[in-house]
Order: structure tokens, then C-alpha cells, then sequence
């Protein structure tokens, strides 16, 4: 039987992912709009605690700049109208321009009108305010997650709010710029024990490097990457497009591996370890997962990437 995505991504099926993500992120989504605001909010407190977030840089927010100045000029009943605009996914002029953003954009604003909110500058939740019980349940869950876990959740909570981009037409997608490929010399090797494939350990290093013209060549025409509790992304502009958005500046500290023959000449190897992002530096770790499908001519037909259940996980490498 010939391999495709949909059975590629059956490999390893023993990898247990952070199931608790995603029903969280459901839970979230059943709150009213007014709920998910105040969430939000109180979410952003918790998270201060444990978690330092890093200031978004200004390539990134310049983007996000003429709404957030809009939104500062406006009344505190006008600011709260359109937050909870965002979070009911109206059709008005800024949830349609907030669909347009990638994720970090979107990341970076929210996380300023949270600064705003806590300056006072931004209406602020009401003294004295309790959350629901439905709400104060997510928020509970939240915090019996591990860190990577909990900011994952956070991401996803207003990545969809906003207009529906399907729902826009043809449109401009607008991401911050792409960061220029560490030199040469900066470039650090990985080392993944029990792993010596170099399509693999390329991958990790070009990620690393932000050379995604030199990652993306490591990929077949036909192949798909899957990110974490998201359908597989199909194509290599397709996946060159998520690497741009999503991946700048990451850290991948892969540390262990197993591969093994697969049907047709193709080889699956899974790869464990840990991810830094930009957002919150090198104090949180997630524990990831690589799932890779490799055709005969080594090359990339199909990655899956999954945040894992549990630390414990790192070591779950045996069938």
C-alpha cells in the first residue's frame, strides 16, 4: 500500500501528546466573550508570577502600532467593546485587520494591552471582579499544566480571535519580517543520541540558524508538516510560509532518538527533546517530539511536531 500523509502520520502512535492543551483551549472557547477577556486578563497576572514573557521587538509591533494607538485614544467603554469584539470574532474594521496577522503580531498585541491594561491606560478588569465559575474551572487547569503547556494555551486563546480569515476574501497576510540566517560562524551543530541521519540533524540545525531557504530544501515536493493539535500543512510553500511566521529564533534542544526501516524504503525516526522560543527565553522549556517520515532519496515526506504530555515522555522512545 502506497504511504501517504494521512498514514504517515500514524508513526510512533505510542507518542503521548498534551491532550490537556487542546480541551483546555476548547473549555476556553465555550466562555462567553466577556469570560475570555477576563481570563485573559487574570491569566496574563498568573503567568507574570512564574513566567517572565520578553517585550515583543519593534519589527514586530510595528504592524500591530496604528490599531494599538487607535484603541489607546479610546474610551474605556469603547476599549472593552473591542476586545470583546475580538473575542465574539465580529466582522468590524479591526477584527478584520486582526485576522490578518500572524500569530506572533497577534501575541505582541494582546501582550501590550495587557502592559496597558496594568498601567491603567487600557480599561482594566473591575476591582473586585471574580471570574465565573466556568471560567475560574479554565483558569485552574491552566495552572496544573507545565509551563510549556500553559503558554501554548495562552498562544492559541487569541490566535483565533478576530474575523474569521476564511471569511475575508483574497487578503494580504501580514507577518513580521523574516530575520536574516545566523552567519556561518555562529552556527551551532546538534548532537542527537542514537541518531546519525543527516537529513534529521540538518533540519534541527537550520532551524536553529533561521535558514529556512536551506530547511525547506531538505523537504520532498509533495511533503506536509504537522504542528502541534493542527491538521498537516501540505506543500513546500505552504511549510516555508509557517516557518517564516512561526519559527524565528527558536531553540531546538533535541536530545535523543530512534529510527527504524520503514515500507517502501523509507525510514521513520523519532526525536525527543526540548524547544526555547523567543517569547520566553531560556527559563521555559516545552517537551516536544519530532516524528519524521524519510523517502529513499532523504528526504522530508512528512514531520509531525508534538508538545509531550509530560517530561517523562522525553525518555518514551521504544514501540
Amino acid at each position: 500500500m502506497a504511504i501517504t500523509i494521512d498514514s504517515a502520520r500514524g508513526i510512533f502512535p505510542e507518542t503521548l501528546s498534551a491532550d490537556a492543551v487542546p480541551a483546555t483551549i476548547a473549555r476556553f472557547k465555550q466562555l462567553s466573550a466577556e469570560d475570555q477577556l477576563a481570563w485573559t486578563w487574570f491569566a496574563y497576572l498568573e503567568m507574570g508570577k512564574t513566567i517572565t514573557v520578553a517585550a515583543p521587538g519593534a519589527a514586530r509591533m510595528q504592524f500591530a502600532e496604528a490599531t494599538l494607538d487607535q484603541i489607546r485614544k479610546m474610551t474605556f467603554t469603547e476599549q472593552s467593546q473591542v476586545m470583546c469584539d475580538l473575542a465574539n470574532n465580529a466582522d468590524t474594521p479591526i477584527c478584520r485587520t486582526y485576522a490578518t496577522w500572524s500569530a506572533n503580531i497577534k501575541l505582541g498585541f494582546w501582550y501590550q494591552l495587557g502592559v496597558w491594561m496594568d498601567q491603567g491606560i487600557v480599561a482594566p478588569i473591575p476591582p473586585g471582579y471574580q471570574l465565573s465559575a466556568n471560567a475560574s474551572a479554565v483558569l485552574q487547569a491552566v495552572r496544573e499544566l507545565d509551563q510549556g503547556q500553559q503558554i501554548t494555551v495562552l498562544r492559541n486563546s487569541v490566535v483565533d480571535m478576530g474575523f474569521d480569515p476564511n471569511k475575508l476574501g483574497d487578503y494580504t497576510r501580514v507577518s513580521e519580517p523574516v530575520v536574516a540566517p545566523k552567519d556561518v560562524s555562529q552556527r551551532t551543530k546538534v548532537s542527537i543520541e542514537g541518531i546519525t541521519n543527516e537529513t534529521v540533524l540538518s533540519y534541527m540545525d537550520n532551524l536553529n540558524a533561521n535558514d529556512f531557504g536551506a530547511l525547506i530544501d531538505l523537504f520532498a515536493p509533495d511533503a506536509a508538516l504537522q504542528p502541534p493539535f493542527q491538521r498537516p500543512i501540505v506543500g513546500r510553500d505552504a511549510i516555508l510560509r509557517f516557518f517564516n511566521e512561526e519559527c524565528q529564533n527558536l531553540k531546538l534542544l533535541p536530545e535523543r532518538g530512534v529510527s527504524e526501516p520503514a515500507e517502501e524504503g523509507y525510514t521513520q525516526i523519532k526525536v525527543t527533546g526540548k524547544v526555547q522560543t523567543p517569547w520566553f527565553g531560556a527559563s521555559v522549556g516545552m517537551n516536544m517530539a519530532w516524528r519524521f517520515l524519510i523517502n529513499p532519496k532523504g528526504k522530508i515526506f512528512f514531520v509531525a511536531i508534538d508538545l509531550l504530555a509530560s517530561p517523562k515522555e522525553l525518555l518514551n522512545l521504544v514501540r
